[in-house]
């Protein structure tokens, strides 16, 4: 079996590299690239998309995307302040024919939003899901096209095109990533990015691009600091060196603060460092990560009218679990080089590994003392993985070309220790390993002047041990209620496929359209959730089998961009059809296959440049998320709004002296976790206003933001009773907080 799956992944390569041999023999590759061009020279250990296009469409020009700054491009310490210029996010680029945005280095200089998360969700159609709020962000999640719960399953996160989402259901914390250290974030909403990336690219895929100091002047280095609300204080330091081929960065930053709550204290400290070697024939790269934080959890606010109990009206910055704590490290290594193997074809190759530890606490009484309801859960998840890959750019019978095809091998070891507490013997020890080979190709043709047409598949092989030793001597193991686990060994094959065109009218308007499937296999933590179930009549344990279906999705999109002078828009309307889709059983406690589900809607964003130094934006979705089949056909998925909209505008009033920054968020009601039968109290519709105000003179820069200026009292999660109607538990999120940050660039 393994033999036939790696025949099968490289079988992708073959045809690829007798292409390029055949194309290069027969014609000499373009000059200037087209705009089907799959990657940018320089940047193909980025990413696996085109280069977004933000100039005027200009029908066979070549595509190019804009630099945030001319420090963002070169990885040189940015200035803080936007400039007069910027255009506004970019909205062309990426998979030919799906809906694409990018976010820039200045976009997020100048945000008043102070986390990542709040910064993609001004995306059109990105929703977020907040513990615990504050200004680290820390377990907050982003959802592309309505997941609800699961959404950190359903969206594909990367860095510089390499997958970050890791087997388990801590997926990514998008806290650990330090916002200095970006030059760009590139959005790609629904599942076509299934095809270059793999699985988890069901609702869409985000690919976070690193600056890496290339280009850059001899030494340069950026700090800056700053205080807030809830005694949080803040420092950052960025700084880059070259030197004749050779170039080096290193980004880092921290943040404490004691949390709007009672026991939600946390610590977030990161840092990367990488070494460039550039030449016009080879470039290569390595790089190092590391990450530490540090979360107290206070658990949820209970809300029980049959019993007088409102205790988000009461004791809103209260804990409910004052002991309960998790904590992560996280460190990782990645090595790749570019060769130009003959003009317009290159060989790509990384590989790396991914470390991962995670300690978490959990106690349900007024002491933290071991009990038959306490646990403790020490994880370790080690990922290797290694991607070569050939892109080609060629003219094919006379219509230029861009061919994307490689093999992705990842190899990931999973062990969770539980027990009652920290140093009693393990009552379980589940250990799982995975390994994932795929082989993917991807074809962008300009077949007309005005035409891109684009077509794509993957294959991916899983292969996965699952395996659970039980104690049931251990400490607070209760009698006959748990069980050990039923061990699997499985092996499927799934592919994920895309067909994408866009076609430019004029310079102003273009439409753009595609269908595609994708796959998402279920992570380990939900393979361990998957029971034990018990008998509806005597009880009786029935033990876990790790087995879970893979869940499929089919996509059809369709949209259209206008650009003309400072004006730019984006809309698409879109229709996913999932089957299989994993979710959480409430009352049987464990994870299951749902029956059908479907999700459709609209998302368009506005910008537009009034002049030098007025920007405006907005976006608005329509996002519906409903069952088609079974006992809850037509109701609602939990946590999804169906209407999001958001506001901003950019003002250069003084010269970069002064700046103003202001950004609106608007969402309706959702549904709770937990209430598929859409009986339960909605969580309420809420908005929230952010305001920044910065400046910059010589190489002194400062900021001062307020965010929910209006002090909105809302909550975005909250988790129905299963057995008391109109009980649950909310996680109430801060009034209105500030942060002042001053720094400098040298």
């Amino acid at each position: 079996m393994r033999h036939r799956a790696l025949l099968l992944a490289s079988s992708f390569l073959v045809p690829a590299v007798c292409l390029s041999v055949s194309t290069a023999s027969a014609q000499q590759v373009a000059t200037e690239l087209p705009p089907a061009e799959v990657t940018k020279p320089g940047d193909q250990n980025l990413t696996r998309t085109r280069p977004v296009d933000v100039t005027p469409a200009n029908g066979r020009g070549p595509a190019t995307r804009r630099a945030a700054s001319n420090a963002a491009q070169s990885g040189t310490p940015e200035s803080g302040v936007p400039g007069g210029a910027s255009s506004g996010s970019a909205l062309a680029g990426g998979i030919t024919g799906a809906s694409n945005t990018v976010i820039t280095a200045t976009d997020i200089a100048r945000s008043p939003a102070q986390t990542l998360p709040e910064i993609i969700a001004q995306t059109p159609g990105a929703q977020l899901t907040t513990l615990y709020g504050g200004l680290a962000g820390a377990k907050t999640s982003v959802d592309l096209r309505g997941f609800g719960a699961f959404a950190t399953a359903n969206t594909l996160v990367l860095i510089n095109g390499r997958r970050l989402n890791d087997i388990d259901m801590a997926q990514v914390d998008l806290s650990t990533i330090p916002l200095n250290s970006i030059d760009r974030i590139e959005i790609t909403r629904g599942n076509s990015g299934a095809v270059l990336y793999g699985d988890n690219a069901v609702g869409g895929t985000i690919n976070i691009v690193t600056k890496n100091g290339v280009g850059g002047p001899p030494v340069s280095m950026r700090v800056e600091g700053g205080v807030g609300s809830f005694n949080t204080r803040f420092g950052s330091v960025s700084t880059t060196t070259n030197s004749g081929p050779w170039s080096t960065s290193f980004f880092g930053n921290a943040i404490k603060s004691d949390g709007y709550r009672a026991n939600n204290q946390s610590v977030q400290e990161n840092g990367t460092g990488t070494i460039n070697y550039t030449t016009p024939g080879l470039t290569a790269f390595f790089n190092v990560t590391g990450d530490n934080q540090e979360l107290r959890l206070p658990g949820g606010r209970i809300v029980d009218p049959s019993i007088g109990v409102n205790e988000l009206a009461t004791d809103r910055r209260g804990a409910a679990t004052p002991f309960n704590y998790a904590n992560q490290q996280g460190a990782s290594a990645t090595a790749g080089f570019t060769k130009t193997l003959i003009n317009g074809v290159d060989f790509i190759i990384d590989g790396g590994v991914r470390d991962k530890k995670q300690q978490s606490a959990f106690f349900y009484t007024d002491t933290p003392v071991p009990s038959f309801s306490s646990s403790f859960v020490d994880t370790h998840l080690t990922t290797w993985s290694i991607t070569p890959r050939l892109s080609i750019k060629s003219v094919l019978f006379g219509m230029p070309s861009s061919l994307l095809t490689g093999i992705d091998y990842y190899d990931a070891t999973y062990e969770q220790n539980r027990s009652a507490a920290q140093g009693l013997a393990n009552q379980h020890v589940y250990n799982l390993n995975q390994q994932t080979l795929a082989g993917y190709l991807q074809h962008t043709i300009g077949v007309t002047p005005t035409t891109d047409f684009s077509y794509g598949a993957r294959v991916q092989n899983i292969n996965l041990s699952a395996r659970d030793r039980f104690d049931e001597n251990a400490p607070f193991v209760f009698p006959g209620a748990d069980i050990r686990a039923t061990p699997l060994n499985s092996n499927e094959t799934q592919y994920a496929l895309h067909l994408g065109a866009e076609h430019r009218f004029n310079d102003v308007f273009s439409v753009f359209g595609r269908a595609a499937r994708a796959f998402r296999t279920p992570d380990v933590d939900e393979r361990v959730a998957s029971g034990p179930s018990y008998d509806p009549e005597t009880f009786a344990p029935i033990p876990q089998t790790f087995a879970l279906k893979t869940q499929t999705s089919y996509d059809v999109e369709g949209g259209f961009r206008i650009k003309t002078g400072g004006w730019q828009m984006q809309t698409s309307i879109y229709n996913m059809d999932l089957t299989n889709e994993i979710h959480f059983n409430p009352v049987l406690f464990y994870n299951t296959n749902l029956d059908p589900t479907r999700r459709y809607g609209s998302e368009t964003s506005i910008s537009y440049r009034v002049n030098d130094a007025l920007l405006l934006r907005s976006g608005m979705a329509y996002t519906r998320a409903i069952f088609r089949d079974g006992p809850f056909a037509g109701n609602d998925v939990p946590l999804v709004s169906r209407y999001t909209a958001n506001a901003g505008l950019t003002w250069n009033i003084w010269q970069n002296y002064l700046v103003l920054d202001a950004t609106a968020r608007l969402w309706s009601a959702r549904r709770m976790d937990n209430d598929q039968a859409n009986t339960q109290k909605m969580i309420p519709a809420n908005g929230t206003v952010d305001l920044k105000l910065s400046g910059k003179y010589d190489r002194y820069f400062w900021s001062f933001s307020v965010n929910n200026v209006f002090n909105a009292l809302y909550y975005d999660y909250a988790i129905a009773s299963t057995f008391t109607d109109g009980r649950f538990s909310a996680y109430p999120l801060p009034g209105r907080t500030y942060l002042l940050k001053v720094g400098a660039t040298f």
